[in-house]
């Protein structure tokens, strides 16, 4: 299959293909012509790159895994470890975020009841720089 050929079988970009190429996860035969040609095990090996990318796994986490796999090995043990980090780190940014949001009403609210007003030589803007952050965090979420 042709770049545009295995991009299209899994409706993906070929650039998707070929960056996956220069990175050194799928490795294509070459035709007479010079041309790239990517077989079955190189579409199965995209599908699986594409899949683990769906799941969040990043391109190292991905060569990890295609190694232990590679030298025969079940990758499983290593999936497993690597999706509960990463789980791990999406619940505390998922956390982080929440917390965000609630300082963002906050200051939505505040603000309500506040004036504009022209910047000046020790202001930029009142707004931030009267937020009162004891009051941050009062806004329910909604």
């Amino acid at each position: 299959m042709t770049v545009n050929e295995i991009a299209m079988s899994l409706a993906t970009t070929a650039d998707t293909v070929r960056y996956y190429t220069r990175l050194g996860l799928v490795t294509p035969g070459k035709s007479d012509n010079g041309y790239k040609f990517y077989s079955n095990n190189d579409q199965s090996r995209l599908r699986f790159i594409l899949s683990a990318r769906q799941l969040g796994f990043s391109v190292k986490d991905i060569k990890q895994i295609l190694q232990e796999a590679d030298h025969g090995k079940s990758a499983c043990p290593l999936v497993r470890k690597l999706i509960k980090a990463r789980l791990d780190e999406t619940e505390k940014q998922f956390q982080e975020m929440l917390q965000l949001r609630k300082r963002m009403k906050s200051a939505l609210k505040q603000w309500d009841e506040m004036a504009d007003k022209a910047p000046t030589s020790h202001m930029v803007c009142h707004l931030i720089e009267n937020v009162n952050s004891s009051d941050i965090g009062e806004v329910q979420d909604e």
